[in-house]
């Protein structure tokens, strides 16, 4: 198998048919040995009735259908899960991103042997004010806090050798960051490719200004994963051992004083009426919730499973 397009959707149904046709032309016309996998992330309308009827029709065309709606992320493990071709390349079903840009990516990754490539919608039709903006802020921010030289991370299409997405395992909202979950699993020959960007034909976007706050959010929980994810008691434990030792020491200090004035009769002031006696004591108590959550961070880390976050209601031609 030479390639796999992967391709999550919901309520897609009026671009299917075309979306379908365009990525098959184009497979054929390069003689590439591919397969489609659809992946019906809980749509509403009759997006699976029309992969059913293109699975009937062209075997190389795979379905798989959520029982609900899970989310990008998870739609895109369950198409990495069963891919099989050498090269898997992910693209959105609203005809936005360029089923010919595919020959191009494929040879990045065969010919010149990179792991992943994103492509750069370096020219946009959306929204400049709901989408264009808030975009850049946020792959500016991304770029920053990853060290990744990637001008669009939320690019639907991008292309991957098939050890890359077996590796890496996308959940929650991670799907904007894969390349910096690749990076961090060692696969460091990460390029990028300039890709046409087509305005949307059919329907409306189903991503609102909700995905940039949780892109920043997602942005900050992966930044702490990649430094800390394996090692929680390297940060939780290092800073509650800090706060410890600086409640412990100013709580003894505290009470030397009071002890060494007691002692030369010197009039002093109770210790719970020094205020620096309730900073000590919160330093201890926060000091010790920090250095117990690295601990229970570890015993999560040694006994997690890797359980799916989604569940299938149905396959077709796996």
């Amino acid at each position: 198998m030479d390639i796999s397009v992967v391709i999550p959707l919901l309520n897609e149904a009026e671009s299917l048919q075309e979306l379908h046709d365009w990525i098959a032309k184009v497979m054929q016309s390069n003689r590439y040995l591919y397969e489609i996998i659809f992946i019906d992330d809980g749509s509403t309308d009759t997006s699976w009735e029309v992969i059913e009827k293109l699975s009937k029709k062209d075997n190389a065309v795979k379905g798989i259908r959520f029982k609900r709606n899970f989310g990008k992320s998870q739609a895109l493990d369950a198409g990495f899960e069963l891919a099989k071709g050498k090269v898997v390349i992910t693209m959105d079903a609203d005809l936005q991103d360029n089923p010919d840009e595919i020959p191009e990516l494929y040879d990045l990754i065969i010919k010149e042997d990179f792991d992943l490539i994103s492509g750069w919608k370096k020219k946009r039709y959306d929204n400049v004010v709901t989408k264009n903006i808030p975009s850049k802020l946020f792959n500016a921010a991304a770029r920053k806090t990853s060290g990744l030289k990637l001008h669009d991370f939320n690019c639907g299409l991008k292309a991957y050798k098939n050890e890359v997405i077996k590796t890496v395992k996308v959940s929650g909202e991670m799907h904007r960051y894969i390349p910096v979950l690749a990076k961090n699993e060692g696969f460091n020959k990460i390029g990028e490719k300039v890709v046409q960007h087509q305005a949307r034909k059919y329907g409306e976007t189903k991503f609102g200004m909700d995905r940039f706050i949780n892109g920043f959010l997602d942005l900050i929980t992966i930044s702490f994963l990649s430094k800390f994810g394996k090692r929680p008691m390297h940060f939780f434990g290092l800073w509650g051992t800090l706060m410890f030792l600086f409640g412990t020491t100013s709580a003894f200090y505290i009470g030397i004083i009071k002890l060494y004035k007691v002692y030369k009769g010197v009039k002093s002031i109770l210790v719970t009426d020094n205020p620096w006696f309730y900073i000590a004591l919160t330093s201890m108590t926060l000091g010790t919730l920090l250095f117990l959550a690295g601990f229970i961070g570890e015993l999560i880390i040694k006994t997690k499973s890797n359980e799916k976050h989604y569940t299938i209601k149905e396959k077709l031609n796996f």
